[in-house]
């Protein structure tokens, strides 16, 4: 996905529009909920090049002193690229009207198929010069702090590596601190 699909690239102008800055720290959202429910996109690159993905896996809390958000993804993901490449990813999250559309990214592999395209995804450029996408109502800019794979020897249930694990595709986790949050205005 490149810039083509800015219709505005006047950053400050567009991003205030939508959103308003808000503390991690003060947001009244259930995680539970956010995470496994409403599911998000993990969303890393810049505007000439980018990926997205649905995840419903993640955390988020203090570690370090500093508010993170954990993310996981699968190496094969066209995503972990990106993630990899650069310091910072976006989480998005939406209304339950665009479920249909999350699960569409969840599905569909960036290397294959337009995902903005097809789905009528919006994006816009965060002030730190990151993605996130107009129809979102919350978003999170994380930083990378940390990064590891999940290990088959650290499992304590075996159990839970056959039924995530068949093919041992570990996912790699990303603590990110949660630099700066949006909600939809």
């Amino acid at each position: 996905m490149c810039n083509e699909y800015f219709y505005d690239l006047n950053i400050s102008t567009m991003f205030n529009k939508l959103f308003r800055k808000t503390e991690p720290g003060k947001l009244n959202e259930n995680i539970f909920g956010l995470i496994n429910n409403d599911w998000m996109l993990i969303t890393a690159g810049n505007p000439e090049h980018f990926n997205t993905m649905t995840a419903s896996w993640g955390t988020m809390g203090i570690l370090w002193n500093k508010p993170i958000a954990v993310c996981f993804i699968r190496p094969q993901r066209f995503t972990f690229e990106f993630t990899e490449k650069h310091p910072y990813f976006t989480l998005s999250f939406f209304d339950s009207q665009y479920k249909d559309m999350l699960n569409f990214c969840g599905k569909y592999s960036g290397r294959n198929v337009d995902k903005i395209a097809k789905t009528g995804l919006k994006p816009v450029i965060t002030p730190l010069g990151n993605i996130t996408f107009e129809q979102c109502r919350l978003v999170m800019e994380c930083k990378k702090l940390y990064t590891d794979y999940i290990k088959e020897d650290n499992f304590i249930a075996e159990s839970l590596i056959n039924a995530n694990y068949p093919g041992k595709d570990f996912h790699k986790f990303y603590i990110g601190e949660i630099s700066e949050s949006y909600m939809k205005i």
